[in-house]
């Protein structure tokens, strides 16, 4: 069945899919954005940011509950978990923001499609798409189309996902009991986020983690002080270890490892496993090779500067192309992606992107790290200050972790922000900021900061820089 023509068809509702549709739509064009669930959001929404987010603020809220709430002198009785209800409420959490996309659509007047779209052979415009929806098969044309299809979990080929013992993140937001011993393979950023939620909830948590430190594309000192912070809760870590598959025994699944350094094996029982080794982009079925598009090795598709892939008038942005594969990167690619369609500028400054990780204490980074300014051969001046000396958390309970600020030794131009401890997810935006207005350790420095608050973190950081911090 052929249906109506578009200016723009964006295949995906994700944040890259749905801010471009929308933006677009401002921009006067007539816009269709088409979804393979039945929901809009993609994965950040529907199984990704959002939900674990939920749970991570909920066990946190439990963990605080338990462990903090008698030093401010609030006396509770026994503290309980009700599992069903932090789910219950994590689903209504996703669901008014999936139904708030809907009605962002409705505003703006972009299509909403539900099914899987694949691209129709055809190299030049107009395009044409089909979408399967359930079995019903419909046609669509578009002078313009933008991929932005997202990623999925990466299994591993000996340790492949069941959805019941061997989870992915997706199955790990959903799990009906607390794990008596979850075995996290992977110490990135998801694998520390869900095995924090776990292991508040009640669980033992061990990380099994190749590299031999977490987070490794992290500053060195950064990712020091989480392992540090992680380890005193009491999540178990195994670095510089391989994992070598695992495999049934009784109620139990026993997981065999490797020490890297010194070739030694063991194993490991556990009731749960959760694979968080990475993501890799999604194009299954998507019909790339009908148009004559490629992938590479990592299954990303090639753009240039405009988000233009080799057949012109089919873009990408998002995890479908190189960069890190965050939310709101993705965003500012859509954006910039259809405002250079509308013959508008639209840039994003990869120097500016910043990177959260969601534990407690938080980490938030952006710009360069101490590691990647060396390899590079920049000379750069360092400040630090922890928020052990700052008023606020010290009223707030909440001291562990320090600000660090990098910058160009000769212009002082900011280069980088480091910071682990209490919301560092918002502080994170002042150092953002600089780095894009291309600002200097000074200008925070100089900046008036209101007290008492954990942002003078900030401040006395870039103060250190030339060693005249006030309160240390």
């Amino acid at each position: 069945m052929a249906n109506e023509n578009f200016d723009l068809i964006v295949i995906g509702a994700g944040p890259a899919g749905y801010v471009a549709a929308i933006r677009a739509a401002q921009l006067g064009m007539k816009v269709a954005c088409v979804e393979k669930r039945k929901t809009f959001g993609g994965t950040c929404l529907n199984v990704g940011c959002i939900p674990s987010k939920a749970l991570l603020d909920s066990s946190e809220h439990y963990h605080y509950a338990k462990t903090k709430l008698s030093k401010h002198g609030i006396l509770v009785g026994e503290v309980q978990l009700d599992l069903a209800q932090m789910l219950k409420r994590k689903e209504a959490v996703v669901r008014q923001l999936v139904n708030g996309i809907a009605g962002l659509f409705k505003k703006n007047k972009v299509e909403g499609i539900f099914g899987k779209a694949k691209l129709l052979p055809g190299k030049t415009s107009p395009f044409s798409i089909e979408v399967d929806d359930e079995g019903k098969k419909s046609t669509y044309t578009a002078k313009k189309i933008l991929l932005a299809t997202g990623s999925e979990p990466t299994a591993l080929p000996f340790l492949p996902f069941d959805g019941k013992s061997v989870l992915s993140s997706t199955e790990a937001l959903e799990l009906s009991e607390v794990p008596k011993h979850l075995v996290v393979i992977g110490g990135g950023v998801i694998g520390l986020e869900l095995g924090s939620v776990w292991m508040r909830l009640g669980a033992k948590v061990t990380v099994v983690e190749f590299q031999d430190r977490v987070c490794s594309v992290l500053d060195k000192q950064v990712s020091n002080e989480l392992h540090k912070s992680l380890a005193k809760q009491g999540m178990e870590f195994m670095l510089a270890t391989k994992c070598l598959g695992a495999s049934r025994s009784g109620q139990w699944m026993v997981v065999q490892t490797e020490d890297l350094a010194t070739g030694k094996k063991s194993q490991l029982e556990c009731d749960k496993i959760l694979v968080a080794t990475g993501r890799r982009p999604y194009s299954e079925g998507l019909g790339l090779d009908a148009v004559g598009l490629k992938t590479d090795k990592a299954g990303r598709v090639e753009t240039d500067s405009h988000y233009q892939t080799p057949v012109p008038g089919i873009y990408a942005v998002g995890d479908l192309v190189a960069g890190p594969m965050l939310a709101h990167k993705a965003e500012e690619e859509g954006i910039a992606a259809v405002e250079n369609m509308a013959g508008q500028k639209g840039h994003v400054n990869y120097e500016a992107i910043p990177n959260v990780i969601y534990t407690w204490p938080e980490v938030a980074t952006v710009g360069y790290s101490e590691e990647e300014l060396q390899a590079k051969g920049i000379e750069y001046k360092a400040g630090n200050f922890p928020f052990i000396a700052n008023g606020r958390a010290k009223a707030m309970e909440e001291t562990e972790g320090f600000v660090k600020i990098l910058s160009d030794k000769k212009t002082d131009r900011l280069l980088g922000m480091h910071i682990v401890g209490p919301w560092a997810s918002d502080m994170i935006a002042e150092g953002t900021s600089v780095i894009e207005f291309g600002g200097s350790a000074e200008d925070i420095a100089r900046t008036c900061h209101a007290h008492p608050t954990l942002s003078e973190v900030v401040k006395e950081a870039a103060l250190a820089v030339d060693k005249r911090q006030i309160h240390l």
